[in-house]
C-alpha cells in the first residue's frame, strides 16, 4: 500500500460516503469515487485504482440492495438473472481493463455522461410513473438479461463509473419500471457486476485491501442512508438527483481534463 497522508485519507473517505449516497439514490457513485481515487493517488496504475474502487463500491451497493429489497417492490428473481449475466460481462471487462491507461478514462466517462444528460433532459417524464405491478414480458426480460446485464456488465468491468446510472436508465426503459423500483433492481444487479469485476481484479492482485476496507465503511453508511431517502421521497427526487449528479460530474471531469 502506498504512503497516504491523513488529509488524503479523510478526503477519500468523505468521497466514499457521498458516493455511496449517490449510488444508492440513482447510481453513478463511481463517477465521484473513481475521480477521487485518481486525484488522491495519481501515481498508481489504472488497474489498482479500478480494483480498489470495486472493493469499496461492492460494500455500499450491497448495503443499499438489502435496504431496498426490504421495502421496495423488487422482482428479485428477474434482478438475479440480469445480475448473473452482468457478472459474466463484468469479469470479461475486468480482464481487458489491465491494459487501460488512466488518461483514457476521463474523456470516455465525459462522453457517456453527456449522453445520459441529453436523454434525461429530452424525456422529462421518464421513470416518474409508478409501475402497475404487472410482470414484464418474456421478450423484455431476455433483452434486459442480454443487453442490460451483459452489455453494462462488460462496461462496469472495463471502466465502471456510471454503471448504476446506466442500469437505472436501461431498466426503466426496457422493463418499464419507475425510477425508485429501477434503482432497487439496479442495486442487486450492480452487486453482481461489482463482484465479478472484483474477483478478476483480486486474482490479478490489483486491489489495495487496507485502504478499501476503511473507505468501504463510509461507502456502506452513505449507501444505506441514500436508499432510505430514495424510498421515502420517490421518483421525482431520484430524477432530480440524477440530473444534478450528471451535470456536476461532467463539469468536474471537463475541468480536470483541460486544466
Amino acid at each position: 500500500m502506498p504512503e497516504i497522508t491523513v488529509t488524503t485519507l479523510v478526503l477519500l473517505c468523505a468521497a466514499a460516503l457521498v458516493a455511496g449516497w449517490i449510488d444508492a439514490v440513482v447510481g453513478g457513485g463511481g463517477l465521484l469515487l473513481l475521480p477521487a481515487l485518481l486525484l488522491g493517488l495519481p501515481h498508481l496504475p489504472a488497474a489498482q485504482i479500478l480494483g480498489t474502487n470495486k472493493a469499496v463500491a461492492i460494500v455500499g451497493t450491497s448495503g443499499a440492495a438489502v435496504t431496498y429489497v426490504r421495502k421496495a417492490p423488487v422482482r428479485v428473481k428477474t434482478a438475479v438473472r440480469i445480475g448473473l449475466a452482468a457478472l459474466a460481462g463484468s469479469m470479461a471487462g475486468a480482464f481487458f481493463a489491465a491494459g487501460i491507461s488512466s488518461d483514457v478514462l476521463r474523456p470516455v466517462i465525459m462522453v457517456v455522461l453527456l449522453g445520459v444528460a441529453a436523454f434525461v433532459m429530452l424525456r422529462p417524464a421518464f421513470g416518474t410513473r409508478r409501475q402497475d405491478g404487472a410482470p414484464a414480458g418474456r421478450a423484455r426480460v431476455v433483452t434486459a438479461i442480454v443487453l442490460v446485464g451483459g452489455g453494462i456488465g462488460f462496461y462496469d468491468g472495463l471502466f465502471g463509473p456510471g454503471t448504476g446510472t446506466f442500469l437505472v436508465l436501461a431498466l426503466t426503459a426496457v422493463l418499464h419500471l419507475d425510477l425508485v423500483t429501477a434503482s432497487a433492481t439496479a442495486k442487486i444487479v450492480n452487486v453482481c457486476t461489482n463482484g465479478g469485476a472484483l474477483a478478476m481484479f483480486a486474482y490479478q492482485g490489483t486491489v489495495l485491501w487496507r485502504l478499501a476496507a476503511v473507505m468501504a465503511l463510509f461507502n456502506l453508511a452513505g449507501g444505506m442512508i441514500g436508499a432510505r431517502m430514495a424510498l421515502r421521497k420517490g421518483s421525482e427526487f431520484v430524477r432530480g438527483v440524477l440530473l444534478v449528479v450528471v451535470f456536476s460530474l461532467v463539469a468536474k471531469l471537463a475541468f480536470d481534463q483541460w486544466s
